[in-house]
């Protein structure tokens, strides 16, 4: 016997039990539902001094709710070693001595373990993430169970969740394993939330998790809705909130009524249930009643505002309703979630890798001819809209439907109405600017227009022709005996001024105020004030100082005057206007300085952002994958444009026509991408190609094509040791087919396809587990 597994996955180690100490570290990193169950052999040969060697493989979908299933999946490897013969008697011998299986518990954070030796006994237990082992009982077991069935029913097709050599198998091969399922489900569901949720969910809630998404996925993709409504109504009984749930399955059975009848219950005990109202809104949208569906939007994101999913349903209702102003707000207003990645453990690098290949395996129908590739469009592989995850790639999905309904143009019109652009900010941050320096400015402007001549203050004469006194402030020790002339002066200059104001109105082209200094202008209303003012001075003497320099002191007891006063100092130039009477400007400059502030004016209103709001650095980002998007899609369509007119062929590799089906698919072009993934697989195989294509077939109803791809997706997944028959994306097209054309009609296209024996025994398992579940259609 050799030392491999027969049409089984090995990974050879290089020492013993590494991958097994890998995965004990590894253990304080996962984050929600684990990595895949790992299988450890240890295989010794019979013949002395042959060094015993230790591989493991991953797999999932084995039964992990006792010790027993799994020790008999590692006593069934026993059976799969490969024979060796020589000529006249068998090689020499290989065997299993041991092993052990690992199966990671989302529930506790701990790894069960079932270790088997042979012979010998069976040792069950649970290792936490400290490495520390403890004991595995029967609640551990059946959260072990729940576990391994929500990874293998969530994670079937994830693109995120692929290893090589990962082996899958059925989770839920009969009636009796899914009634099983649905008993355990039922009695860990009010735990559900422990196990974490989907990335666009950022608190996990009772109907909110990976274990609600699970049971709705396998009732979803068999369309049999009346199993969910079964399993929600013995729950809504113990929790009014799972009426969300609820009400989707009656929705799925037509059962219309009964849903809306089950909703108003359940709002009436949960008004601030978002679950609730977005089942509502969507039944609202699917009627055409967006009105009322935008309403019940708004609700949901005030009763959960920190949730994408609020606010996305909330741009999709504006996008229905085709406000597209108020969807680009909203969608700049979407709390944004990092991306946790699947959890998937590192391994040591293996010392071989076995990778069999089943000898009924037709590998003529999935010909990969990738490596026979040169000529890939770097442009095409540097694009990075399909590296978005998360809540960035649900926001793309958004911004893309936008530019589907409005296109580009219109789009960016619309950015710009809601979002302050980066021109209108530097223009405002100048407006600023200008305005903060604009009274400084504005006086050395007008000095250099308007020059006028004033005299110094020697010369500077009253209106009456005598000489104004020169006012200096006085110390300390003399202050008392200088108040009083101080008084006397300033009611001198409030005459002087009050004449020659008088003056300049009465003799308009007079040139009098070139007679008088502003500067030296200290005014005041009346003589009370000033009293009122030195007897506080004298009651204060610590503060004189400081008071004359702040000068204005307003008296708040009497109303009916205005004071005002400015601050003199000896031989300055400076001037600082009156706030009681103002001194008439003259024409030409009182016009210029209004036209000035008009502008000034104007300015600040044009660059107003008080409408508009600063856009996201995210989605700003999303603007640019956006932009690399449309532009390939545009520089790809002319190019095809081109050379049909000139009825030459327009040559691509496989490679670059999967990436262009792709760029079609999120652009949503349906039809550029369907020709897109054509050409892909007539030139190499593709997976992703042909899963697009079957969804398209599908939708179309071209059951005949949809039945060819299914074919070489199937042997491509018997390759890759997928033998996951549901839940697939071949089994939910399949049944999908099955529901719109019946069962006979499939089965009939299938045999008229003449394919071999053996893959018609593989695809013949999609269509007996249809009539064995009874997915609606298979009577027909």
């Amino acid at each position: 016997m050799a030392d491999t597994l027969r049409d089984i996955p090995e990974f050879i180690e290089k020492e013993l039990g590494e991958s097994l100490q890998a995965r004990t570290d590894a253990l304080g990193t996962f984050k929600e539902l684990g990595a895949p169950d790992l299988c450890h052999i240890i295989k010794v040969n019979a013949k002395p001094g042959v060094k015993e060697t230790s591989s493991y493989h991953y797999v999932s979908g084995i039964d992990a709710s006792s010790s027993a299933s799994l020790a008999a999946y590692l006593n069934s490897l026993t059976y799969a070693l490969d024979e060796t013969h020589a000529w006249f008697s068998k090689g020499a011998s290989w065997r299993i001595r041991s092993g052990v299986y690992c199966c990671y518990n989302a529930f506790s954070r701990v790894d069960v373990r079932v270790e088997v030796k042979i012979p010998g006994g069976v040792e069950s237990y649970a290792v936490n993430v400290r490495g520390e082992r403890q004991e595995a009982t029967a609640a551990i077991w059946q959260e072990t169970y729940i576990t391994a069935m929500l990874r293998s029913i969530l994670y079937s097709d994830d693109a995120n969740y692929r290893i090589p050599g990962f082996r899958k198998l059925d989770p839920i091969a009969d009636t009796a394993a899914e009634t099983r399922f649905f008993e355990a489900a039922e009695q860990m569901f009010f735990r559900g939330w422990l196990l974490g949720s989907n990335p666009e969910i950022q608190v996990p809630t009772i109907v909110n998790n990976h274990l609600t998404a699970a049971i709705m996925k396998y009732c979803q993709e068999s369309f049999r809705f009346d199993l969910a409504v079964k399993f929600f109504e013995r729950l809504f009984e113990r929790e009014p909130e799972v009426a969300s749930l609820l009400a989707q399955s009656y929705i799925g059975t037509d059962e219309e009524l009964k849903a809306i009848n089950v909703l108003y219950e359940a709002l009436k005990q949960f008004p601030q249930s978002y679950a609730l109202l977005h089942v509502q809104a969507d039944f609202l949208r699917g009627k055409g009643k967006l009105e009322m569906a935008l309403r019940l939007a708004k609700q949901a994101v005030n009763c959960a505002p920190s949730e994408f999913i609020t606010w996305a349903k909330l741009t999709e209702v504006y996008i229905d309703l085709g406000d597209y102003e108020s969807a680009l707000l909203t969608l700049n207003s979407c709390p944004m979630f990092t991306f946790n990645e699947r959890d998937l453990q590192r391994m040591p690098k293996p010392a071989k890798a076995h990778l069999p290949i089943r000898a009924d395996i037709d590998l003529g129908l999935i010909d990969d001819e990738t490596g026979r590739e040169h000529e890939v469009d770097p442009a095409l592989l540097r694009l990075p809209a399909p590296s978005l995850r998360g809540t960035f790639s649900s926001a793309y999905g958004l911004l893309t439907r936008l530019v589907s309904k409005i296109g580009w143009d219109e789009l960016l019109r619309c950015r710009s109405l809601v979002f302050v652009m980066e021109e209108e900010y530097r223009m405002q941050k100048e407006a600023e600017e200008s305005v903060r320096k604009g009274g400084k400015a504005r006086s050395i402007h007008h000095d250099e227009e308007h020059h006028i001549e004033v005299p110094t203050r020697e010369h500077l004469l009253s209106p009456n022709g005598t000489p104004i006194p020169i006012i200096k402030i006085s110390t300390e020790s003399e202050r008392e005996r200088e108040m009083e002339e101080a008084e006397q002066e300033a009611r001198a200059k409030v005459e002087a001024a009050t004449a020659a104001l008088d003056l300049e109105k009465t003799e308009e082209g007079d040139q009098s105020l070139e007679d008088i200094k502003l500067d030296d202008l200290s005014l005041s209303s009346d003589k009370e004030d000033n009293d009122k003012d030195n007897e506080k001075d004298n009651e204060d003497k610590d503060d004189e100082k400081d008071s004359e320099d702040k000068g204005d002191e307003k008296d708040n007891e009497d109303k009916d005057n205005e004071k005002t006063e400015t601050k003199v100092k000896p031989e300055s130039n400076e001037t600082e206007e009156p706030k009681g009477k103002s001194i008439e400007k003259p024409r030409i400059a009182a016009a210029s300085e209004d036209d000035e502030e008009k502008e000034e004016e104007e300015v600040e209103l044009s660059f107003s952002f008080s409408n508009k709001r600063l856009c996201d650095r995210w989605l700003d980002n999303l603007f640019m994958v956006l932009y690399e998007d449309l532009r390939q899609y545009t520089i790809w369509r002319a190019e095809v444009q081109h050379y049909r007119q000139a009825q030459a062929p327009y040559r691509k590799s496989g490679t670059d026509w999967e990436i262009y089906g792709d760029l079609a698919t999120r652009l949503h072009h349906k039809e550029e991408a369907k020709d897109a993934y054509q050409r892909c697989v007539d030139q190499k195989f593709s997976a992703k190609a042909l899963v697009r294509l079957l969804e398209i077939y599908a939708d179309e109803g071209k059951l005949h094509k949809a039945m060819e791809v299914s074919v070489k997706l199937c042997v491509y997944h018997e390759r890759w040791y997928h033998e996951t028959i549901f839940p697939t994306a071949i089994a939910y097209n399949m049944n999908k087919l099955i529901q719109s054309d019946g069962w006979a009609k499939v089965h009939n296209t299938l045999v008229a396809l003449n394919t071999s024996p053996a893959v018609f025994k593989l695809m013949s398992r999609y269509l007996t587990r249809a009539k064995t579940f009874e997915v609606p259609g298979f009577a027909r």
